[in-house]
């Protein structure tokens, strides 16, 4: 640990007790402590064991819903019209059945019960609860229900990561690391991109990086990847059309498609945000039958729409290869915006990736094909512009920007279409979060009664630094070649209990006025401070660092140094536990004086 160069100042007796400092450092350990070498490894280990099991249960999860689409649906491309609506209308009466007496807990899309098993239930997620969405997701959408795979496949890697941790009798804390592990794992098999499910863990489950958890993420997001890759070959979701830059001026076009992104991100969450509490607010036992009617809603929409049913990875493909017209395009994004409000609202198990992806694709087709009617020189690919319209929506609806832009770059391929996504992407996000203040995932979370971190209101957060804290009056500063008695005549008459003595190349330590006196008074006045046994090594601190590391290092030192990056006998200022916590106090509870 690194050491700091400043005096310290006196610790007057009306400090902040202690069990204030105790309690802010139990409030800031959000993530779980490092392994050790041999835990490490052995989660390496475990999280490789983990990326297996998690690949060939979305294996079997995806088999299950084709399976079911075959059998309910049909194999034909537009299943016949009885069955475009008796099929959805009865699987959701099934479904609601499984939900409400066996697998309550299936509810939703899957990352924010992900999210509260780590940050509530220490990492415990029921086997139960896997078993119940693979059953009624696999049900909900090889019926026809218009939501997605993805996020099921999440929490059924969490949740198969958390049952083999409690039965190999982890602790509580590895367990609560071990979750987000199977999360990516389920997450990559399903959208066989180890990258984006890599970042969007980290971006929205866990909120920050840590080495004792990436290295278990990435490693169980490849061993996923390559499990789904060897049962069901290594073809990426979309045939990707090549993709060049026409002309400077086409980039105005993505940047359009980035503000109707935006728009259409945001219809999304308003309706879902009217349409959701207000159908669980009515009586229960309309429960059982929510499912279903939004199953016959969505089947009379296939009757001239079937292209809105289900995930819609082939109508996503269709769309970047051109097959539809502009017009054809900007209806199935509308329709499929009601039809995920529908299925979603009414309490149906499933996930939210691939109806944004599919009305973000249609979005971006659209706004293409409508430019290259219009501007025929000037436009280039349609298919780039469903491509990046799939990553506009993903940043604008979910909130995942980093996330969006990798997983363009991870479908296509091709790093010349970074400019164009980034473009677009900014461009959305930054109109949902002007006209939604808060994110979709936060907002269910608290529709459903319960308040987890919120990962982009933590990355927004102004980070207090040790700089506003510190006191850059240090005060008296004793050198470590002084003779006690040459300090006790220079500290003799100074109001401080304590001072900070500068070690030179062996950092700074501290010492007690009553010390000093106490060791001359034992006729040891000739005695250097350097050479006093008593002296206590002090760690130094940097201005830049968070002030959450000063409270973890104060301990019950009276103070600590803080010193320059280039020269570490240089000191900057001093911080103690009562400038740490008036600073918390000032920034938290609106001044000095305020909390108790």
């Amino acid at each position: 640990m690194a050491e700091s160069s400043q005096p310290a100042a006196a610790v007057s007796t009306s400090s902040p007790p202690r069990r204030w400092a105790k309690a802010l450092r139990a409030g800031l350990q959000v993530v779980p402590e490092q392994l050790s070498l041999g835990e490490g490894q052995l989660f390496l280990l475990l999280a490789i064991l983990i990326g297996l099991l998690a690949g060939l249960s979305v294996v079997c999860f995806q088999v299950a819903i084709e399976w079911v689409h075959w059998w309910l649906l049909g194999s034909a491309l537009a299943p016949s019209p009885w069955r475009a609506i008796l099929a959805p209308t009865l699987a959701g009466l099934a479904v609601a059945a499984l939900v409400m007496k066996l697998f309550p807990r299936v509810r939703g899309s899957g990352v924010n019960q992900t999210k509260a098993a780590v940050y509530i239930y220490d990492g415990y997620i029921p086997f139960s609860t896997v078993v119940g969405k693979f059953l009624t997701c696999a049900l909900a959408i090889g019926s026809g229900q218009s939501l997605g795979p993805e996020d099921p496949s999440l929490q059924i890697g969490a949740g198969i990561a958390s049952a083999l941790g409690r039965r190999l009798r982890l602790s509580r804390d590895k367990v609560r690391l071990i979750a987000p592990v199977g999360a990516a794992a389920g997450l990559a098999a399903a959208f066989n991109a180890p990258i984006s499910a890599v970042l969007f863990v980290i971006e929205e489950v866990i909120g920050r990086w840590s080495a004792g958890v990436l290295g278990a993420i990435v490693l169980s997001a490849v061993s996923a990847t390559v499990i789904e890759r060897g049962f069901l070959g290594s073809e990426p979701l979309f045939r990707i059309p090549v993709y060049r830059l026409v002309h400077d001026w086409e980039l105005g076009a993505y940047a359009i498609l980035g503000a109707v992104g935006g728009l259409a991100s945001l219809i999304l969450v308003k309706l879902l945000s009217y349409l959701r509490p207000r159908l669980k607010a009515l009586p229960r036992r309309t429960q059982y039958v929510q499912p279903a009617a939004a199953g016959l809603l969505i089947g009379v929409m296939a009757l001239w729409l079937p292209q809105v049913t289900g995930a819609g990875y082939q109508v996503m493909d269709q769309a970047i290869n051109r097959e539809y017209a502009w017009r054809m395009l900007a209806l199935l994004a509308a329709a499929k915006i009601l039809a995920t409000g529908l299925s979603f609202s009414s309490g149906t198990p499933g996930g939210m990736f691939a109806p944004t992806l599919f009305i973000g694709a249609m979005v971006g087709g659209a706004v293409g094909g409508l430019e290259r009617h219009f501007f025929p020189g000037l436009t280039g690919s349609v298919g780039a512009y469903a491509l990046v319209g799939m990553g506009t929506l993903f940043a604008g609806f979910l909130r995942a920007p980093m996330t969006s832009a990798f997983m363009v770059l991870e479908l296509s391929g091709n790093y010349s279409i970074i400019v164009p996504v980034m473009i677009s992407n900014a461009i959305a996000y930054f109109i949902s979060r002007r006209y939604q203040t808060v994110p979709i995932f936060d907002l269910l979370a608290r529709q459903d009664g319960f308040h987890l971190p919120s990962m982009e209101e933590q990355r927004e957060e102004s980070t207090l630094r040790v700089e506003d804290a510190m006191r850059r009056d240090a005060g008296v500063i004793l050198d470590g070649r002084q003779p006690i008695a040459e300090a006790l005549q220079i500290i003799a008459t100074r109001p401080e209990e304590h001072f900070l003595v500068r070690l030179g190349c062996r950092g700074w330590s501290g010492v007690s006025k009553e010390l000093v006196a106490w060791q001359a008074g034992q006729g040891r006045g000739g005695v250097t401070l350097a050479e006093l046994p008593e002296n206590i090594r002090l760690p130094w601190l940097h201005p830049d660092q968070p002030l959450e590391v000063a409270l973890r290092r104060i301990d019950d030192h009276p103070a600590l140094p803080v010193v320059s990056r280039l020269d570490p006998q240089v000191l900057e200022g001093v911080i103690s536990l009562e400038d740490i916590l008036n600073t918390y106090r000032a920034a938290y509870l609106g001044g000095p004086t305020a909390g108790r």
